[in-house]
């Protein structure tokens, strides 16, 4: 028990901590001197999927020619500079000894041997990385706390890996200050390099070797997540929650380009009750804007990854450059304004939690800010839009509610820019494109003890209107004749995952 000891106002790490949110007021712990407290996250999987593009054409590469097919799978291949899509004479064929490999034989010459950048990678059932966090929670003084956590293994750092470390202040009584301790009643402070408190499904999130605490094996396909240097001040009175946080905007701190940085200004409101002993009801609306940053990583700061290896990635995946794999990042890094809602019901053992979140930003060259090395800037133009819609549906059941049974339904629509350039050189802002992909899973779970969990889940996921042909302008104006590997995308599966967190 020296290793856990209890500290004030403290999100617990396993079964006790679902349905928390952020912490209260209420000093249930007194404070009885310096508290060291150590805690882990472990999570092993197991998965089977497949996945198929059926809609994406085959590119492969014959020493500085690149080859795209002239329809998927009819293995007919032009040059893809080739405005007139003239077929390659010559023959193409499936290499036998190579997935994605294709041997390609020329009317005359030996035949090349050639692999396909749009071939999914080949999967079979098996066992992930595993994942693994170390947790430090430190009561420092009488209501003054820290949180240090760390990533041990996880799917994009395989390396021991800081995630962020916090300080929270829920009294002052080191400022000796009457008023002052009036006054901190009902406020909470937080500084450090820490989880951005945008939006309530991040504290449902599977976050690297922690995924006890989601009732269901992978995040929303569009992942509101990051880690970024600031503070969040709250005020909580009869449940209701009112914060404003701010923070520099990106990952990392960062002292460069002082005109392309602006700070990162969030906020969010909550009211929160339980109504009676069998109803609770909670309802959060959050905004996050920044008017500029060199790249915001709201929807690109995980760095644990994905718990649906390799899915819809090619044959040169690999986990730490994969790591990303079913989910989505609509790529707005600058210019950002986003909005997200959360309804969360529990009636007895009936939980639901719904997410509807809107976003619209672009990037540093849609937003005019890279500039050409002749002529005028480019103009500024209009911003791109996401929308996520998400709903959990759940029951839980036994003497304390160690089961639990449920759906999840994930929709993202958003318009894509594909093909940008930013050297000075040459300065393109991108083709748009709307996509959506939708996202059906069914899963449930056993909590063994409270800080061990066994769940499972059986997922579907499809891509709808990703390009199978569209021109990339990327390297000049007159653009090459390319394919998406998501065109058509869609997978299929089961996970089985063993969680502990304490």
């Amino acid at each position: 028990m020296a290793q856990q000891a209890p500290i004030q106002y403290f999100r617990p790490y396993n079964q006790k901590g679902i349905n928390v949110f952020e912490t209260t007021k209420e000093d249930t712990v007194g404070f009885t001197g310096f508290k060291f407290r150590i805690g882990a996250g472990f999570t092993q999987g197991f998965q089977n999927f497949t996945h198929k593009n059926s809609k994406a054409r085959a590119i492969v590469v014959d020493g500085l020619s690149t080859y795209i097919e002239a329809a998927p799978g009819s293995f007919v291949f032009y040059n893809r500079t080739d405005a007139t899509q003239t077929p390659i004479t010559g023959t193409f064929v499936d290499n036998p000894n190579v997935y994605g490999g294709v041997i390609y034989t020329p009317t005359t010459g030996a035949p090349r041997y050639l692999t396909n950048s749009n071939q999914l990678y080949e999967m079979a059932a098996g066992f992930p990385l595993a994942q693994a966090n170390l947790n430090f929670d430190v009561q420092l003084a009488d209501g003054v706390k820290l949180n240090l956590i760390s990533y041990m293994s996880s799917h994009h750092h395989n390396e021991f890996w800081v995630k962020g470390g916090y300080l929270q202040i829920d009294k002052v009584g080191f400022m000796n200050s009457e008023f002052m301790n009036n006054l901190w009643k009902n406020l909470t402070l937080k500084v450090g390099h820490m989880e951005v408190n945008y939006g309530d499904a991040h504290f449902r999130r599977s976050d690297g070797g922690h995924t006890l605490q989601n009732p269901f094996v992978e995040n929303n396909i569009m992942d509101a997540f990051s880690t970024e240097i600031g503070g969040e001040l709250y005020w909580q009175k009869n449940g209701i929650l009112l914060m404003f946080g701010y923070t520099d905007g990106e990952i990392q701190g960062n002292v460069t380009k002082p005109n392309d940085r602006s700070p990162n200004l969030y906020g969010k409101a909550a009211f929160d009750k339980q109504i009676n002993e069998d109803l609770r009801l909670r309802l959060s609306g959050s905004i996050l804007t920044t008017k500029s940053s060199v790249r915001n990583t709201i929807y690109g700061g995980d760095r644990t990854g994905s718990n649906y290896q390799f899915v819809m990635d090619n044959t040169a995946a690999t986990v730490t450059g994969n790591f990303t794999s079913g989910r989505f990042n609509p790529g707005l890094t600058d210019n950002l304004t986003a909005f997200m809602f959360n309804p969360f019901v529990k009636f007895k053992g009936f939980e639901l939690f719904g997410t509807y979140e809107v976003a619209n930003g672009s990037t540093p060259v849609e937003n005019g800010e890279i500039i050409p090395n002749t002529g005028p800037a480019l103009p500024k133009q209009n911003r791109r839009k996401a929308t996520q819609i998400a709903i959990d549906l759940l029951y839980r059941f036994g003497g304390q509610e160690q089961f639990y049974v449920g759906g999840k339904y994930n929709k993202v629509d958003a318009t894509i820019a594909l093909g940008q350039a930013t050297n000075p050189s040459y300065v393109f802002q991108g083709d748009r494109f709307d996509v959506s992909i939708d996202r059906t899973a069914f899963g449930a779970g056993w909590f063994i003890t409270p800080s061990v969990l066994f769940k499972a889940e059986y997922v579907m996921q499809n891509y709808t209107d990703f390009p199978g042909l569209w021109k990339n302008k990327s390297t000049s104006s007159t653009g090459f004749d390319d394919s998406s590997i998501l065109a058509g995308g869609k997978f299929n599966g089961f996970v089985i995952q063993g969680a502990i967190s304490f």
